[in-house]
């Protein structure tokens, strides 16, 4: 702003220090794909950058793979971003970012070059699966009043395509034609992905997460350790650690930041943080933040106690009363309210004892002459708590699943006849 002087050559110098070197176009193509995409017409869509040289519709190109080997495949299509849109070009230079269609077996990581001049870039390394689940057909009694897409094949197309671009992902048949076991980088990575298909109409049931263990070299059991960063007022440090420890988690790292945040590194079973989120949340008043990624396979750190109270189960089909409600508001925390369609076999509620329990929460007050003083006053409800989808995902246990459709999300036992529970559960005992 100093009148009369010439800012603009101020200005290309610091643009010239902090801009990143332009490659040559002229010299060997080299493209690094950092990304897939998938169209229904196109196929498999691969998203990169240009590193150098200049690459055009038509041009035959050798894929790099990650084994070592190469092929040679032709680029069919290439499209280049304007604003929010794709438009279809025919050529692009050093640094754009393209798509490029046309290319079956496309891999992320993989590098582009000119048949003449191979040199392939180091390999973008993608975390493998480390939690499974299995998603199933909904085959409750309120299947199909919700969703668009309910049968076994709109459910196995459905996966399949998000193998596709989702490249963490893997989707295996099981021996049952409904059940598909589905393997993911954890928690928030199958719940994005459980999320997105009930927001497009799609009915079905999920399993509690399971951990993925590997055989180590001499046949001891391993399993995947996460690297869990903590942030969080050192009023709670304590808390925190105390119920980490109970969960076989290693303090690696402790420090203090400004402003009285303490920074804690940990490295934890990835069993041991499920469930752990809302645990956290509750005991630091909501004011601390984690983040954890994948670190390695370990050996086996032994048992962790997951958790330790029951559910409450409706004893029939109907529709939840307020009279039926509080009579079982006693027994535990509800999770539903007045008015909510249940069926027999479906969770209401947590029990804080570790059994489970069966109430009947469509109970209505029998009507009678007789009145009384204080017998008809308005029944005052404790305020349900709406679990979410990561919470759901968190508080069921092995014999019991997920229900999810566009419209709801219900806990439910695998099994929902009480006497034939019963029966299962001699048997396991046994």
């Amino acid at each position: 702003d100093v009148p009369g002087k010439d800012m603009k050559p101020l200005f290309d110098e610091i643009v010239k220090e902090i801009a990143p070197p332009e490659g040559d176009p002229d010299a060997p193509l080299q493209i690094l794909f950092s990304n897939i995409e998938y169209d229904d017409y196109l196929g498999r869509i691969g998203v990169g950058r240009v590193i150098r040289g200049t690459v055009k519709v038509g041009q035959t190109v050798a894929l790099c793979h990650k084994d070592g080997t190469t092929s040679n495949v032709k680029i069919a299509k290439l499209f280049m971003y304007r604003g929010l849109k794709r438009v279809e070009e025919e050529s692009a230079s050093v640094g754009d970012i393209i798509q490029v269609a046309g290319i079956a077996d496309l891999e992320i990581g993989e590098t582009a070059c000119a048949t003449d001049c191979i040199e392939p870039l180091p390999f973008v390394k993608i975390d493998e699966p480390t939690l499974a689940m299995n998603f199933m057909v909904n085959n409750s009694p309120f299947a199909g009043k919700d969703g668009k897409f309910v049968t076994s094949r709109n459910l196995r197309d459905r996966l399949f395509r998000e193998v596709m671009t989702n490249v963490s992902l893997r989707v295996e048949e099981t021996d049952s034609a409904d059940t598909f076991k589905v393997s993911g980088r954890g928690e928030l990575h199958l719940s994005i992905l459980i999320e997105t298909m009930r927001r497009q109409g799609y009915e079905f049931q999920v399993s509690p997460p399971e951990v993925i263990y590997k055989k180590g070299d001499n046949g001891e059991l391993l399993e995947p350790i996460e690297l869990l960063m903590i942030e969080v007022p050192e009023e709670y440090v304590g808390s925190v650690m105390e119920r980490l420890g109970t969960r076989k988690a290693e303090i690696k790292n402790m420090g203090t930041r400004d402003g009285g945040v303490s920074h804690l590194e940990f490295l934890i079973p990835a069993r041991g943080l499920l469930g752990y989120r809302s645990q956290f949340l509750t005991d630091t008043n909501g004011n601390g933040i984690m983040n954890h990624v994948f670190d390695s396979y370990q050996p086996y750190k032994g048992d962790i106690e997951q958790r330790s109270t029951g559910s409450i189960i409706a004893h029939e089909t109907g529709e939840a009363t307020g009279y039926g409600l509080f009579n079982t508001q006693s027994r535990g925390r509800l999770f539903i309210g007045a008015g909510t369609p249940v069926y027999e076999g479906m969770i209401v509620g947590e029990n804080p004892k570790n059994e489970d329990i069966v109430c009947n929460v469509c109970k209505k007050k029998q009507m009678t002459n007789t009145r009384a003083a204080g017998s008809d006053d308005a029944l005052r409800l404790v305020p349900p708590t709406r679990l979410s989808l990561e919470q759901s995902l968190e508080f069921i246990k092995n014999d019991e699943l997920v229900e999810i459709t566009p419209h709801n999300i219900r806990l439910r036992k695998r099994i929902l006849n009480k006497e034939e529970r019963m029966k299962a559960e001699s048997r396991r005992k046994q």
